[in-house]
């Protein structure tokens, strides 16, 4: 019985483990200035507190070991969960995006084009910019619909829905992100393409090599026969130009396949060029996003062409009111000239180009009442005001172009 008594543990006196917290703390203090000891720890009060609820722990233990029950032979502390086997996901050759706001009236024909392409390797990503329409419920509807009636090859859609309004541009970056596509075509909402059109652009991706960006040939709506723009140009004056506008479409240029960019109303782009450069510059927002991506991507030297084959027909002005466009045209044309313009050739076209901006200036001044003339005085204003920032981007992106002076001028038009 001694025996045992002597081996036990003595239980230490409260005087003593008082004396011995004491001298702990006398020490974390000593040492604070020479060490990184936690200073909450070393608290007088934050210790006699820890040392309270280490008492206040055993002696809970202690009052209610009754209702502690030793576990059975097959108790598992976590049960085994399973899960079913990883499926392969299928990488479509096309991710078609679509960005919508309030667009509601313009999805039933774009839906029914869609399912009625030839190419069915793609999938579709409605990037709705929180739209107070009705637009989401109707997509998730249409595609509901289109599951029963064709089971065997559904339409693909994905739904991405912004909480606020973000703008075209960075809705167009939101649905890059998630596709998964090796080619991105970017197709407004107001739109309805022909049967062919995926088919023809994938034919046209596959065929120019070096060309990352692939123009449709976009037709009016309302006047199927008459151009909104054969691929886009830029001129040495800085301004950019639908290729054709207005004019009826006879073939005319569909045998110059070389172009400066597409319009975004339906353009491919191969997704390693979009992720290369960053995809749009969301300070543009909306307007001439597709051509300062274009811009970036001549510079490292890529091309871009023209698809004749791949049809659309577009709404005018439908995403964007007159006003809208030209503050934005204003103002984000004047941010392309000073982002992506060379220095050569900024020097060399500096009186075309601050001419051109002058003649818009002054047509605007004449037509001073009209909202659209102010919105256009306004854009440009705001252009020379963002030029610090947009100069800042220009440093990033000039060291690293591939193409000289002489190659590039090859690209513009007079």
């Amino acid at each position: 019985m001694s025996d045992q008594s002597s081996n036990s543990p003595k239980r230490k006196s409260a005087k003593k483990r008082t004396a011995q917290r004491e001298q702990g703390q006398a020490k974390v203090a000593a040492g604070a200035k020479n060490t990184r000891s936690n200073p909450v720890v070393a608290d007088e009060t934050y210790g006699d507190l820890r040392q309270d609820n280490r008492v206040v722990m055993r002696h809970s233990i202690a009052l209610n070991i009754d209702n502690f029950k030793p576990a059975s032979d097959d108790f598992v502390p976590r049960a085994t969960q399973t899960y079913p086997p990883l499926q392969d996901a299928h990488a479509p050759f096309l991710s078609v995006i679509i960005p919508n706001y309030n667009g509601r009236r313009f999805l039933p024909a774009l839906f029914s084009a869609l399912q009625a392409q030839t190419f069915p390797d793609f999938e579709v990503l409605l990037a709705d910019d929180a739209s107070t329409d009705d637009s989401v419920a109707f997509v998730e509807q249409f595609v509901q619909n289109a599951q029963e009636q064709n089971a065997a090859s559904p339409l693909t859609v994905r739904i991405l829905v912004n909480r606020r309004n973000v703008g075209f541009v960075s809705s167009c970056n939101m649905a890059a992100d998630v596709a998964r596509g090796r080619v991105l075509v970017l197709l407004n909402n107001d739109t309805e393409p022909e049967s062919t059109w995926l088919a023809e652009l994938a034919r046209a991706i596959c065929t120019n090599p070096q060309a990352g960006i692939i123009s449709s040939k976009v037709l009016l709506f309302d006047e199927r026969t008459r151009l909104h723009t054969a691929g886009d140009m830029m001129g040495l004056n800085g301004l950019p130009r639908n290729r054709g506008v207005w004019e009826t479409d006879h073939g005319q240029y569909d045998h110059a396949p070389t172009i400066f960019s597409g319009s975004g109303c339906g353009v491919a782009i191969r997704k390693d060029l979009w992720d290369c450069l960053g995809g749009f510059d969301e300070d543009f927002w909306m307007y001439l996003e597709d051509v300062d991506l274009a811009f970036r991507a001549q510079l490292l030297g890529w091309e871009a062409c023209f698809a004749p084959t791949a049809r659309l027909y577009h709404h005018l002005s439908a995403s964007g009111g007159d006003t809208l466009s030209s503050f934005y045209v204003g103002r984000n044309t004047i941010w392309t000239i000073a982002k992506n313009m060379p220095r050569g050739l900024l020097l060399r076209n500096l009186p075309t180009i601050v001419t051109a901006q002058l003649q818009i200036a002054l047509e605007a001044l004449r037509n001073i009442r009209g909202e659209a003339a102010r919105a256009r005085l306004w854009g440009q204003l705001a252009g020379l005001a963002g030029l610090p920032r947009q100069l800042r981007k220009r440093r990033l992106i000039q060291p690293r172009r591939v193409l000289d002076d002489a190659e590039l001028r090859a690209r513009f038009v007079d």
